[in-house]
């Protein structure tokens, strides 16, 4: 009988754990993270979800002859964002798999 109270206690971490990693994942949605590029010519902002919320363009770096280098600014200072993103998820839902390998969980 014993056994059945531990697969119980386990099976209760178990739901707590779900529960926590529910709200930290809900809850990612509200943070928010800046890449930058070009010295902070553009800036990107992306929330934890990997949603695009604002991309910002200094006057002084557009230059209608030169279109391809504002492009690539903004393509890296999204990239730098969603790095951001990846590394802020991470931090917040490691906690819940300290030392667990789980491929493709995050």
């Amino acid at each position: 009988m014993g056994g059945m109270g531990n697969m119980n206690g386990m099976m209760k971490q178990m739901q707590k754990m779900q529960k926590d990693m529910a709200k930290a994942q809900e809850e990612l949605k509200d943070k928010t993270v800046e890449g930058t590029a070009g010295g902070g010519m553009v800036t990107v902002k992306a929330s934890g979800h990997k949603e695009i919320i604002e991309v910002i363009v200094k006057e002084e770096v557009v230059d209608p002859d030169d279109i391809e280098m504002l492009q690539d600014l903004i393509l890296a200072a999204t990239n730098d964002a969603l790095k951001q993103v990846d590394e802020l998820v991470n931090k917040d839902m490691g906690k819940f798999t300290q030392g667990m390998n789980i491929p493709g969980l995050f």
